[in-house]
């Protein structure tokens, strides 16, 4: 069955690999599902025990009315990662995903191994945070319509053919209240974490080490300033539109394997 209810939510997730493999947690975006993953969780699966959730309100999972946000994201995956037999994970996000790992591993330490966050939604700053307000009024009217001239623009000219229109097509089929409501999670709410300042205090309570890889060399040098756990690093991957992880598949396998490599040298949440 792979529509799990969780007494606090209904998730849809699969699970690819054996049992006994490292388990990784693969977590999509902002109007996303875990579709985009399934390339990656073919190749990772004769190695690990590859578990790929739709977020709440994305995908095939419930949408609630209310508390479509990454705060309520990474405790409904807490309780996923708390059921018997599944244990400490390395957890791997991008963008919205990328900040819902990191709640994950600040709100619930025991359920991480390490993180790996890809052009994660954190560290806005600047003409960024200027243009927050507008864009969010632009989610609250539009919704998914918004959301979807966005993602469209967040390709390079190298990308995959079909990836645009695969990206554009899930965006315009998630509810629009879900949209507002995530990105005012992301940056707006009282406890949201997406704006600099708020990110560098939570980053700071992370304990586990970690992986980020940025497609902005000003945000890559940024949170190598935040870091503060031996063993973590932050790459830049240049000329890379914002769907990284979907433009170079193949290096990002390769990226989450040689990581895993060192966590199966490592005790779980700890450096």
């Amino acid at each position: 069955m792979t529509l799990l209810d969780l007494g606090r939510i209904r998730l849809f997730r699969t699970v690819l690999g054996p049992e006994e493999g490292l388990p990784v947690l693969l977590v999509h975006g902002w109007g996303g599902d875990g579709r985009e993953w399934s390339a990656h969780a073919e190749a990772l699966a004769d190695r690990f025990r590859v578990i790929v959730p739709d977020l709440r309100g994305h995908g095939r999972s419930e949408v609630p009315a209310e508390g479509n946000t990454p705060v309520e994201m990474a405790d409904d995956l807490a309780a996923l990662l708390g059921r018997p037999g599944i244990g400490p994970v390395l957890v791997v996000g991008h963008s919205m995903g990328g900040q819902v790992v990191n709640l994950l591993a600040v709100r619930h330490p025991g359920l991480v191994r390490s993180v790996i966050a890809l052009d994660p939604a954190h560290g806005a700053h600047g003409k960024e945070v200027a243009g927050i307000p507008g864009r969010l009024a632009q989610y609250g009217a539009r919704g998914a319509r918004a959301a979807a001239e966005f993602v469209g623009g967040a390709f390079s000219r190298n990308a995959p053919a079909g990836l645009r229109t695969a990206h554009v097509r899930t965006v315009l089929g998630t509810p629009d209240h879900v949209i507002a409501q995530a990105y005012a999670g992301m940056y707006t709410d009282p406890d949201a974490v997406g704006i600099r300042p708020y990110s560098e205090a939570y980053l700071r309570r992370r304990t586990h080490r970690s992986l980020t890889v940025w497609t902005s060399a000003e945000a890559a040098a940024w949170e190598r300033g935040t870091l503060h756990v031996p063993g973590s690093r932050v790459d830049h991957w240049p000329d890379t539109g914002h769907y990284l992880h979907e433009e170079h598949p193949e290096r990002t396998v390769r990226l989450i394997q040689d990581w895993a490599a060192g966590e199966a040298r490592t005790e779980p949440g700890r450096s």
